[in-house]
């Protein structure tokens, strides 16, 4: 479909382009403007990454150093508080209008569970911190329901150029203090000038970070693709580029043939090359040397050189609008799928999305960026430009401040109501005699969806911790001052979401519990159904069992479907826990809850709880006949537990039952629902198992 990893365009240029202005070079105003358009392409219609991102980083650095390098040539003070104060009140006015226009846009079509999230990203890019928070959420851009992506997460690598245009000024002026005091600590020497000390730090910037990219996006793709510390030697190759740019004279035919090389093999780096899991590793040589042979082919001369094409009026027009473009783009796209409906835009669509997104940019350039950095007033003194800063961040921190203050006040409402308003699953309980007023707000508030997993106390300790490592993730309750039973949890976050009931139970009998868990390995043996890394997370699972012995392992032993069959046996289930059984220890199975094909608590949030879209039948989410039947008499020791009873009614799935929402997504169960059926839970486990209940 689209990209799920927007790419950042360089900061805007000065001033409109000009082919009159002293040192401008067109060709790279056209090639910012080719980058754009190939993100934004990449982004609509194929779902791949571009490379734009990489090309526009090259860019930046390239540009900034060849400032830089003429400053300290020059001997002209770099006055670097006064540049960055420049560089910002340029790049915030558009950046705090788009924002603004996704707010509108987040409260207009954007469902309630997820504006917390977008509020706290709204203030990670104001501040270009943005890469870290999605960084830290390990966010996985991969996924092809790009209706569920934030508007707000092409922000990421604006925030990356935000902070290296802070942190290169500060290498030049390094540069700028240590080349006088080396000369003076050596004069024997011949003095090294500044451009050969700027080699020897942008060298080794590049190779240090060039390095660490490749060592992280092989072992943590997901982090170091946000990772500013990975992304750094593509700036350092922009900057090496500049630098190198005065010796680099190669002739007309091979500019030619760089310039048109260089564009052919951008185009083609999302469409030839492996690139989804790949990014920034060295993969990313490929577009960032491809636009530095399109640089350094520059102006060729002659009428077949790809510059003829990039210094084009069109191409340098639509580079001076790119930086607004890119702003736009995303945020459009995203919600024209999500009012639409749509996962993927077709050919019209697509094109229409680029149209309104070039409306918007060029409105943008023309009546918010130009005329403040035409403003004469800010560049007067430092102070007003901080002003100017100060206010822009002022037009966004009041609304999202309000906003943020609003949804904590609804949170503390919802969860002040009384416990009898929102009984959950013991409504369905045969003996319920009353009846959930309409009246009650349903919980968890949407603010607090995202706290809906179950957690348990902390990390393995003592004994239970695991010597393989690829149990690391082990977690445990807290041990009981008596332990009268010893469980393990298997599987994966549907055996998760139970422990909002186990792990309450357990306590107050006195179980000591631990989990070994992995998101999306329902425990089983060994087979091709499953992924080889679960197969490998799940023998090491029943290895620790064999070793520990515990009194008891619970499982989840049926598997759930979004399409039909919506429910069959677990693969390899009875061959994976026979080995326990053998030894004595208990095996409870517990039945799978439905999954569905859209957010069930974002369905209630946009259409209402009695919107038959969110009351799912019974028959297109679970099998008419319980997997579970066909097990029963073929392993001893295996105690099987259904639960769907409190999870459907009547025929059908709903998405809340009693006032509390069912599932925190389209196939997890709330942690707050869950809890609401700790007394059936715990009956039905006791009935099953013949546990004393003491």
């Amino acid at each position: 479909m689209m990209e799920k990893r927007p790419a950042a365009p360089a900061a805007p240029a000065e001033k409109p382009a000009t082919r009159a202005k002293p040192g401008f070079r067109p060709e790279v105003q056209g090639l910012r403007a080719l980058a754009v358009l190939m993100v934004a392409a990449y982004h609509i219609w194929l779902g791949k990454v571009s490379g734009g991102v990489d090309v526009f980083l090259l860019i930046s650095a390239f540009l900034l150093t060849l400032s830089f390098t003429r400053k300290l040539e020059s001997r002209t003070p770099l006055r670097l508080v006064r540049h960055w104060l420049h560089v910002f009140k340029r790049l915030l006015p558009a950046v705090v209008v788009v924002l603004l226009a996704i707010l509108v846009g987040t409260w207009a079509l954007i469902p309630q569970s997820r504006w917390p999230d977008v509020l706290t990203e709204a203030w990670a890019s104001l501040m270009y911190r943005q890469n870290w928070q999605l960084a830290a959420f390990a966010v996985d851009y991969y996924a092809q329901q790009h209706v569920d992506a934030s508007p707000l997460q092409h922000f990421w690598s604006l925030s990356v150029q935000g902070q290296v245009f802070i942190l290169w000024p500060l290498i030049f002026a390094g540069v700028g203090l240590a080349q006088p005091l080396l000369a003076r600590l050596f004069p024997q020497r011949k003095a090294v000038g500044h451009r050969q000390l700027l080699f020897i730090t942008f060298g080794a910037v590049f190779l240090a970070s060039l390095v660490f990219s490749v060592e992280q996006t092989a072992t943590n793709q997901a982090y170091a693709y946000f990772d500013t510390r990975a992304r750094l030697w593509e700036f350092a190759l922009g900057s090496l580029l500049a630098l190198a740019i005065p010796y680099l004279k190669p002739g007309r035919r091979l500019r030619v043939v760089l310039g048109w090389a260089g564009i052919a093999a951008m185009l083609a780096c999302g469409l030839v090359l492996p690139v989804d899991r790949s990014f920034p590793g060295f993969v990313a040589l490929w577009p960032t040397l491809a636009a530095a042979a399109v640089i350094v082919a520059g102006h060729s001369g002659s009428r077949f050189g790809a510059d003829r094409l990039l210094s084009s009026r069109p191409l340098v027009v639509l580079g001076d609008n790119s930086y607004a473009l890119y702003l736009w783009h995303w945020p459009v796209l995203v919600f024209f799928l999500l009012a639409s409906g749509t996962k993927q835009p077709s050919l019209l669509q697509g094109l229409g999305i680029m149209a309104v997104s070039l409306l918007l940019a060029v409105a943008t350039t023309r009546f918010v960026e130009l005329p403040l950095r035409s403003w004469k007033w800010p560049d007067v003194r430092s102070w007003r430009a901080a002003v100017v800063i100060a206010a822009c961040g002022a037009l966004l921190a009041l609304p999202v401040t309000a906003w943020q203050s609003a949804i904590t006040a609804e949170a503390a409402a919802i969860a002040d109501q009384p416990h009898e308003l929102t009984p959950g699953a013991a409504a369905l309980a045969p003996d319920y005699a009353g009846k959930p007023s309409e009246e009650a707000l349903i919980i968890p508030a949407p603010a607090a969806m995202k706290d809906e997993w179950a957690n348990v106390d902390g990390a393995c300790t003592g004994d239970n911790v695991p010597t393989d490592p690829v149990l690391e993730g082990c977690l445990q309750n807290e041990e009981p001052e008596v332990v009268t039973k010893r469980i393990v949890v298997l599987g994966d976050s549907h055996s998760q979401q139970y422990m909002a009931a186990l792990g309450p139970i357990a306590k107050q009998h006195g179980w000591e519990v631990v989990t070994l868990l992995k998101g999306g390995c329902r425990f089983g043996a060994q087979s091709p159904e499953r992924p080889e890394f679960c197969n490998d997370f799940n023998k090491a699972s029943s290895a620790y069992v064999l070793e520990h012995k515990p009194d008891a392992v619970f499982t989840v032993a049926s598997l759930t479907h979004v399409d039909a069959p919506f429910e069959t046996e677990v693969p390899g289930y009875l061959e994976g826990i026979k080995p326990f059984t053998d030894l004595g220890i208990d095996v409870v199975g517990v039945r799978d809850n439905p999954r569905f094909s859209f957010n069930m608590p974002e369905c209630v949030q946009k259409k209402g709880k009695d919107s038959p879209d969110c009351n799912v039948p019974l028959e297109e989410s679970l099998a008419a006949s319980s997997p579970l039947d066909d097990y029963v008499g073929k392993v001893e020791g295996l105690h099987l537990m259904d639960m769907s009873d409190f999870i459907c009614e009547q025929g059908t799935c709903p998405a809340v039952v009693g006032n509390v929402y069912v599932y925190k997504d389209d196939n997890h169960l709330s942690k707050t629902y869950v809890q609401t059926m700790i007394p059936m839970f715990e009956e039905r486990l006791l009935a099953a198992t013949g546990w004393s209940a003491s």
